[in-house]
């Protein structure tokens, strides 16, 4: 029985059940907001909560594959070999992509007024650029500088954050 049999079984469409999840993200997120009140906008509170948590999960992800799946060792895909720290950090961007733009696009950002396909390139377009920064401070911690792959990634993690913030609330997400 696939996931949309079982929901409709219980008289809850896909749709319906995508609204339910977003609003139990967003009532949670709201439950820890009142203590930040007075220091930042809500909707900044939610993107440190929704981008945060994506990062946490890039970054287990990241480790993760880095060290138990292959084993700090190059990926050889017979046409081309990638180091691991290189091989991990691709890897979580498959799974860190379409997290991130969910949540974005339906917690953070929902009042934004562009269509959601140009929301979704233009977030792609920044995740892209971000990553290619990532992948060459990367390459420049670890293969010059020989600082612990898994330490360089929360470092270079650090400096994306806010240029990502940035780009997505005046760029892919922007309201008129």
């Amino acid at each position: 029985m696939d996931r949309l049999t079982i929901l409709s079984v219980w008289g809850v469409s896909s749709r319906h059940f995508r609204i339910m999840a977003k609003d139990r993200i967003i009532q949670l997120i709201d439950f820890f907001y009142p203590p930040f009140r007075r220091f930042v906008p809500l909707q900044t509170f939610r993107y440190a909560a929704c981008g945060g948590s994506n990062t946490l999960l890039g970054l287990f992800i990241y480790t993760v594959t880095y060290k138990y799946i292959l084993h700090e060792k190059i990926l050889d895909l017979g046409f081309y070999a990638f180091k691991p720290h290189i091989a991990a950090l691709f890897i979580a961007f498959c799974i860190n992509f379409p997290i991130g733009f969910l949540l974005m696009k339906f917690v953070v950002f929902h009042d934004s007024t562009i269509r959601g396909r140009i929301q979704l390139f233009r977030y792609f377009i920044i995740f892209v650029t971000s990553l290619f920064i990532n992948y060459w401070l990367l390459k420049l911690l670890v293969e010059v500088l020989h600082v612990y792959a898994v330490v360089a990634q929360i470092i270079t993690t650090t400096l994306i954050v806010l240029f990502s913030y940035i780009m997505q609330r005046h760029y892919s997400f922007k309201t008129k």
